[in-house]
């Protein structure tokens, strides 16, 4: 049986990971799932990344939003601001809080967050083994401007280095520290990001399983999920990156982004902030060839194949829009293809 591990953020990475099950129906599949999103909020422990991951394949998704439940109402969220309870701008669905509150009261109960996830996928079978990247708390923060005329609430933040203007004077820059919930979905990253700060990574440890899985898998696929806040947090965590690069597998990856901006979300706001154009070859060279053995971009962007493969990764152009399953499918075949591309 072939054994599949795939590091995913949220939304691309569940949709990715669909098609992945339809093209390699008998495979092992391990997906290490980000959990620098994940948000203390209303006194719950929320994870949206597993939560989606576990959603999407296991039939629970709202298929349009690519996020929360299906057919959700929002009883509790209109109650809380009926009481003046925040923050409003973080919606939480009542079939969704039910997931929170058995994740909350298993944790404070002393399960750790990896047996907390796999209580939780017993429910909705997706067919994957979902593994935390951590058992650790680590959220990913954003460090942004903070003028005072902004308005915004929130000090400046010791980054434990001077930010760029200090000791500039009066007309230094302030910045201080967002969760990136707050960045993204409150802010809907309209402020650049100075930096991206992956809060307690250092101190982690791979969640159980997770060396494990890379070590034993026979392809490594990163999928088009955000390579700075999804993938970047899961290769934050010590040891995950190294196992990576050590890993006998071949490792392949789907571009993010296709004709110079992200099929979906943000990712350039956050690109932008460690340096990385929003470009095919630009995410490729961020991954380098340290990590990547092949690279699919899509055939829009076949004129960068050239560049890529000049600095050392196989690279191929294929379509890459996840327009239906089928088309996902399709996609999953070409990356494990190149796969087996790259290990003859």
């Amino acid at each position: 049986m072939q054994r599949i591990v795939v590091p995913a953020g949220g939304i691309g990475g569940a949709r990715f990971l669909r098609g992945l099950k339809r093209a390699a129906p008998e495979a092992e599949i391990t997906v290490i799932g980000n959990t620098g999103d994940d948000i203390h909020l209303f006194g719950l422990k929320i994870c949206p990344d597993l939560d989606t991951v576990m959603y999407t394949l296991g039939g629970g998704i709202h298929e349009e939003q690519g996020w929360g439940r299906a057919g959700e109402t929002f009883a509790v969220k209109e109650e809380l601001a009926a009481y003046g309870v925040g923050p409003d701008w973080f919606g939480l669905g009542d079939r969704d809080v039910a997931t929170h509150i058995v994740r909350t009261r298993m944790l404070a109960a002393g399960y750790p967050l990896s047996a907390v996830t796999e209580a939780l996928c017993a429910r909705w079978n997706p067919g994957v083994r979902l593994l935390p990247m951590s058992d650790d708390r680590v959220e990913t923060h954003i460090l942004i401007d903070d003028p005072e005329e902004t308005g915004e609430t929130g000090g400046p933040v010791d980054t434990g280095a001077p930010a760029e203007g200090e000791g500039a004077g009066e007309d230094s820059v302030r910045r201080r520290a967002v969760h990136f919930q707050e960045y993204w979905v409150r802010m809907r990253a309209a402020v650049p990001a100075r930096a991206v700060v992956p809060v307690g990574a250092d101190r982690a440890t791979p969640a159980p399983g997770v060396l494990e899985a890379l070590g034993k898998a026979d392809v490594i696929v990163f999928p088009p999920s955000n390579p700075v806040v999804s993938i970047g947090s899961i290769l934050a965590v010590p040891g995950i990156r190294e196992a990576v690069a050590d890993a006998g597998a071949p490792v392949v990856g789907l571009s993010p982004v296709i004709g110079g901006a992200p099929v979906r979300g943000m990712a350039d706001r956050v690109l932008a902030a460690i340096g990385v154009p929003a470009t095919a070859p630009g995410v490729a060279a961020h991954y380098g060839a340290g990590l990547l053995d092949g690279w699919l971009v899509d055939t829009v962007d076949a004129d960068a194949v050239p560049e890529i493969e000049a600095g050392g990764v196989r690279c191929r152009a294929v379509p890459l829009l996840m327009t239906d399953e089928e088309a996902t499918a399709a996609m999953a075949r070409e990356a494990l293809a190149l796969a087996e591309e790259v290990r003859a």
